[in-house]
């Protein structure tokens, strides 16, 4: 099918949080024409996520505390972090704090900086915290993007990138209106956010699908470290996707709905305590830790009971509770109605990826016009991820991304094509397909994982990409596009769960975020990344 390139830019980015916004500021002061797309709002995904109390953003507390910060986030990282990206990304953070400040985004201080609660997750020592402040970042980026004369595209989803001469030249997208459209651009930057949407429970907006990893895959860039994502405890109900505080691990009961029991009876009392002393420095799940097993009992009833478990506040809690956690009650009271008396329904969700497109330093992929930044991206991190990063993450590789993508689209010379050719399909099953998908992730690649459940999943995906062969019904005008966008995002899905059941199956071993329960030992002839690439299908391997 032929779509007319009704939209042309220097620089076209796909994803408008954090990262996305930051690509596109700095894409338009380094003077090129930018046009920024979002499948919601602009400011969207995780970082604008409604279901936490803040947005952390953690740096070095001087330019003297940088050599130590890389050490932990590689330490952390168990050697699946680029030491290259890591050096950027500690180098950058403090200048990427200071632009928020002076473009006046309000950011919290915290009054007892010296609280054990604020050493991020992971690390050892406080650094350099602030909180953004949602509100006013969405203010303030706006007005920002409106000022540079950024195009804002909020409700359109990209479907397809155009390629021309082995270059990214291009976007096929479905508009807020629902029809089809065409982006003609000389550079694009991939920041959609994460993997969380693979998943049937996450802790993310439903805006995070997985996208602009599948269509970086095609369009020849490599995945690395898919295996490795954040695992997180949150609400069932009441105020369900609602991020659990890991602060108030230690002064918790977690109970059978049942029969009202603790689900650690079985326990000796020492072993608890310990293992919550330590659960409660932490909010997902790792293996690297003696609180490990919390985390895999608390999986492993919420797979027994969809419910989840009951969690209630011990007295303990009321009684001289530090700012962190003063600040999350407040915080649950004002905007989720709840207080320390109601009781949750816990379960265990999908948060953030720790892997994604690889770049390198100058966020470019390896594809001629094609960047990436943000969550969409791995590298930096590793098998674990010191809490505040994600955020450091997409302010420092935003800008820079957005930036060389600036650089890249002004050497492009030429005439500019009309016309665009796309392939593109509709599944009529395909809201089916993705919500079996989404439940067969849950059961086979969350916190418990293992080769027997891995190749069932492998074997369920080839049964249903052979069932929307069989569907597709091809599009060859504009028209009839209901159901195409949860179309390209089962086609999404079903590629990188691909990329994600051959890296459990490859890796085996349990190494940070990754845990193999009949592998769960951590091996030293495994310390190397897992790549993902398009080789007429997926094929995966070490790097």
């Amino acid at each position: 099918m032929r779509l007319k390139n009704e939209i042309k830019c220097d620089v076209l980015v796909m994803g408008a949080g954090i990262a996305g916004i930051m690509a596109a500021i700095s894409a338009a002061e380094a003077g090129a024409d930018v046009c920024i797309v979002s499948g919601t709002r602009i400011c969207s995904g995780s970082s604008f996520y409604p279901g936490t109390w803040g947005l952390g953003l953690v740096g070095p507390e001087s330019e003297a505390d940088e050599e130590d910060l890389k050490s932990v986030i590689l330490k952390v990282g168990e050697g699946m972090a680029d030491p290259e990206l890591v050096s950027v990304l500690v180098s950058h953070i403090r200048r990427g704090t200071d632009r928020l400040k002076a473009f006046g985004i309000q950011l919290k201080e915290a009054e007892n900086k010296g609280e054990k609660e604020f050493i991020p997750c992971f690390d050892y020592k406080n650094r350099d915290w602030h909180g953004i402040v949602k509100d006013s970042a969405r203010e303030v980026f706006l007005a920002q993007l409106e000022e540079l004369g950024v195009r804002c595209f909020p409700s359109t989803r990209i479907l397809q990138f155009i390629m021309t001469d082995g270059r990214v030249s291009g976007a096929a997208a479905l508009t807020e209106k629902g029809g089809l459209t065409a982006f003609s651009c000389k550079s694009l930057v991939v920041a959609s956010g994460g993997l969380g949407g693979l998943f049937q429970y996450r802790l993310n907006t439903d805006d995070v699908t997985g996208c602009g990893q599948y269509l970086a895959l095609r369009a020849g860039a490599k995945l690395i470290n898919i295996e490795f994502m954040q695992m997180m405890p949150g609400y069932l109900s009441p105020a369900p996707k609602t991020i659990y505080n890991e602060k108030v691990f230690k002064y918790s009961n977690f109970c059978r709905q049942e029969t009202g029991r603790s689900i650690f009876e079985d326990w000796r009392k020492a072993d608890l305590e310990e293992r919550m002393e330590v659960r409660s420095t932490h909010g997902p799940f790792t293996t690297r830790l003696p609180s490990a097993p919390v985390d895999i009992r608390l999986f492993t009833e919420f797979l027994r009971n969809p419910r989840g478990v009951t969690v209630t506040y011990r007295e303990s809690l009321r009684e001289n509770q530090p700012e962190f956690i003063r600040t999350y009650f407040e915080w649950l009271k004002e905007e989720k109605h709840l207080t320390i008396d109601d009781p949750i329904q816990l379960g265990i969700f999908a948060h953030a990826s720790n892997g994604g497109i690889r770049i390198g330093p100058d966020g470019s992929t390896g594809v001629p016009g094609l960047y990436a930044c943000g969550e969409a991206t791995g590298g930096m991190h590793g098998a674990d991820r010191l809490g505040g990063l994600s955020t450091a993450n997409g302010l420092v590789f935003g800008e820079i991304a957005g930036k060389a993508a600036a650089g890249w689209s002004s050497s492009i010379s030429g005439p500019e094509e009309e016309w665009a050719e796309v392939l593109l399909s509709v599944i009529p099953n395909a809201a089916s397909y993705l919500k079996q998908i989404q439940e067969m992730n849950f059961e086979c690649a969350m916190v418990i994982r293992n080769g027997a459940r891995a190749e069932l999943a492998l074997n369920r995906l080839e049964r249903i990409k052979e069932l929307c062969r069989c569907e597709a019904g091809y599009l060859e005008t504009g028209d009839g596009t209901a159901g195409l966008a949860v179309s390209c995002r089962l086609t999404a899905a079903l590629y990188l769960s691909e990329c994600l059941m051959k890296a459990i199956l490859l890796r085996k071993e349990s190494r940070g975020s990754h845990y193999r329960w009949d592998y769960p030992e951590k091996k030293e002839n495994f310390s190397k990344r897992i790549l993902s690439v398009w080789d007429d299908g997926v094929k995966t391997g070490w790097e």
